[in-house]
Protein backbone atom coordinates (compact mmCIF):
# COMPACT_ATOMS: atom_id res chain seq x y z
CA UNK A 1 0.00 0.00 0.00
CA UNK A 2 1.60 3.48 -0.67
CA UNK A 3 1.74 5.75 1.50
CA UNK A 4 -0.40 8.69 2.22
CA UNK A 5 0.28 11.84 1.01
CA UNK A 6 -0.08 14.92 3.56
CA UNK A 7 2.06 17.52 2.06
CA UNK A 8 -1.72 19.10 1.22
CA UNK A 9 -2.87 19.56 4.65
CA UNK A 10 0.27 20.11 5.81
CA UNK A 11 1.24 23.38 3.86
CA UNK A 12 -2.11 24.19 3.04
CA UNK A 13 -4.71 22.52 5.25
CA UNK A 14 -5.82 25.78 7.18
CA UNK A 15 -4.78 28.43 4.29
CA UNK A 16 -7.32 26.48 1.59
CA UNK A 17 -8.27 23.19 3.06
CA UNK A 18 -10.55 21.78 0.28
CA UNK A 19 -7.32 21.73 -2.30
CA UNK A 20 -5.19 20.44 0.56
CA UNK A 21 -7.98 17.85 0.45
CA UNK A 22 -8.19 17.42 -3.00
CA UNK A 23 -4.39 17.34 -3.30
CA UNK A 24 -3.97 14.69 -0.73
CA UNK A 25 -7.22 12.69 -1.51
CA UNK A 26 -7.88 12.51 -4.65
CA UNK A 27 -5.02 13.48 -6.92
CA UNK A 28 -2.42 11.38 -4.93
CA UNK A 29 -4.56 9.24 -3.04
CA UNK A 30 -7.21 8.22 -5.62
CA UNK A 31 -5.30 9.25 -9.45
CA UNK A 32 -2.19 7.89 -8.41
CA UNK A 33 -3.70 4.65 -7.11
CA UNK A 34 -4.83 3.76 -10.16
CA UNK A 35 -2.03 0.99 -10.57
CA UNK A 36 -3.98 -0.89 -12.99
CA UNK A 37 -4.39 1.48 -15.53
CA UNK A 38 -1.02 3.18 -15.08
CA UNK A 39 1.88 2.07 -13.04
CA UNK A 40 3.30 4.49 -10.42
CA UNK A 41 6.73 4.48 -12.68
CA UNK A 42 5.00 5.51 -16.12
CA UNK A 43 2.96 7.79 -14.04
CA UNK A 44 5.94 9.47 -12.34
CA UNK A 45 7.88 9.36 -16.12
CA UNK A 46 4.41 11.27 -16.93
CA UNK A 47 4.31 13.93 -14.31
CA UNK A 48 7.83 14.28 -14.33
CA UNK A 49 7.60 15.40 -18.30
CA UNK A 50 4.34 17.58 -17.78
CA UNK A 51 6.38 19.55 -14.95
CA UNK A 52 9.25 19.97 -17.15
CA UNK A 53 7.28 21.51 -20.35
CA UNK A 54 5.03 23.70 -17.84
CA UNK A 55 8.35 25.03 -16.43
CA UNK A 56 7.14 23.70 -12.94
CA UNK A 57 10.41 23.49 -11.08
CA UNK A 58 9.10 24.28 -7.79
CA UNK A 59 7.24 20.84 -7.66
CA UNK A 60 9.80 19.02 -10.06
CA UNK A 61 12.07 18.08 -6.78
CA UNK A 62 9.52 15.94 -5.28
CA UNK A 63 8.31 14.23 -8.18
CA UNK A 64 11.68 13.52 -8.99
CA UNK A 65 12.45 11.62 -6.16
CA UNK A 66 9.54 10.06 -6.46
CA UNK A 67 10.88 8.68 -9.26
CA UNK A 68 13.38 7.76 -8.33
CA UNK A 69 11.91 5.43 -5.58
CA UNK A 70 8.90 4.02 -8.35
CA UNK A 71 11.55 3.00 -10.46
CA UNK A 72 13.04 5.60 -12.89
CA UNK A 73 16.38 5.14 -13.49
CA UNK A 74 19.23 7.89 -13.99
CA UNK A 75 19.74 7.30 -17.57
CA UNK A 76 16.55 6.95 -18.56
CA UNK A 77 15.39 9.97 -16.47
CA UNK A 78 18.46 11.84 -18.81
CA UNK A 79 17.09 10.63 -21.98
CA UNK A 80 13.70 12.18 -21.12
CA UNK A 81 15.14 15.39 -20.57
CA UNK A 82 17.50 14.91 -23.59
CA UNK A 83 13.90 14.02 -25.68
CA UNK A 84 11.88 17.18 -24.02
CA UNK A 85 14.61 19.39 -24.55
CA UNK A 86 13.40 19.67 -28.56
CA UNK A 87 9.99 19.92 -27.50
CA UNK A 88 9.62 21.82 -24.03
CA UNK A 89 12.67 24.30 -24.53
CA UNK A 90 15.83 24.14 -24.13
CA UNK A 91 16.64 26.43 -21.02
CA UNK A 92 13.88 24.01 -18.90
CA UNK A 93 16.01 21.32 -20.07
CA UNK A 94 19.01 22.97 -18.38
CA UNK A 95 17.17 23.75 -15.42
CA UNK A 96 15.64 20.11 -15.44
CA UNK A 97 19.37 18.75 -15.03
CA UNK A 98 20.55 21.14 -12.84
CA UNK A 99 17.69 19.58 -10.29
CA UNK A 100 17.66 16.01 -11.62
CA UNK A 101 21.51 15.40 -11.12
CA UNK A 102 21.00 16.63 -7.48
CA UNK A 103 18.62 13.80 -6.48
CA UNK A 104 20.23 11.03 -8.90
CA UNK A 105 23.70 12.11 -7.39
CA UNK A 106 22.18 11.07 -3.72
Amino acid sequence: MAEKQTAGRDFLGEFAPKFAEMNDDVLFGEVWSREKELSPRDRSMITVSALIAGGNFEQLTAHLKKAKINGVTKDEISEIITHLSFYAGWPKAWSAFRIAKEIYNE
